[in-house]
């Protein structure tokens, strides 16, 4: 398996705007529909990646824990479905309702989302304060499929503690690593 890494998005920079189709539901989710709350966690992620289906558990126990602190949080998935139909919507939604997640799923077609968010790999993770300004990019935790590390969360848990807590979010942040996002072709991003 080939590793890629986060790009490592600045910190502070605004959370950009989003407005896709929820594959569990088939309904319009955008970023304004998270108005009110005091840290978004967006999620780039996907079904068949490996690095993703390492941490699926971890990722909704990170969304129940956190639900009654007030977290927005939201899984983009922007995998071709030219070379991935097995990531298409049909199969987010068997995903989702199988993990028992109840955070939105979404599906970014056209990959302008994946591109605004410099997102490069699934898993990704974006976490922003309320006032929509990034405070962490990167991993879950140290594990990864064949590691022997337990999937416990503890970079993103410790993120997502200090921006509820009003206090400053760590700089020291390591990317995370997984499967590319697979860009349609042609439409490969270019991040330099």
């Amino acid at each position: 398996m080939a590793l890629t890494p986060s790009t490592m998005l600045a910190l502070g920079t605004s959370a950009p705007a989003f407005s896709l189709s929820d594959a569990v539901d088939n309904g319009r989710v955008s970023l304004a529909d998270f108005e009110g709350k005091p840290a978004l966690l967006v999620m780039f992620i996907c079904n068949h990646c490996p690095y993703v289906q390492h941490v699926m558990k971890g990722l909704g126990q990170v969304a129940s824990d956190y639900a009654t602190c007030g977290l927005g949080v939201v899984a983009i998935n922007s995998n071709s479905l030219e070379t991935y139909p097995q990531d298409g919507p049909e199969h987010m939604r068997e995903l989702a309702r199988a993990e028992g997640w109840d955070f939105p799923f979404l599906f970014d077609e056209t990959q302008e989302v994946a591109k605004a968010y410099r997102a490069a790999c699934t898993p990704d993770f974006f976490l922003f304060d309320s006032e929509r300004r990034l405070v962490y990019r990167g991993q879950l935790d140290d594990s990864r499929p064949g590691n022997s590390v337990p999937v416990t969360g503890d970079d993103l848990r410790a993120a997502l503690d200090a921006v509820l807590a009003g206090k400053p979010v760590p700089e020291d942040q390591k990317p995370s690593l997984g499967c590319n996002i697979k860009w349609k072709p042609g439409n490969e991003p270019d991040y330099t």
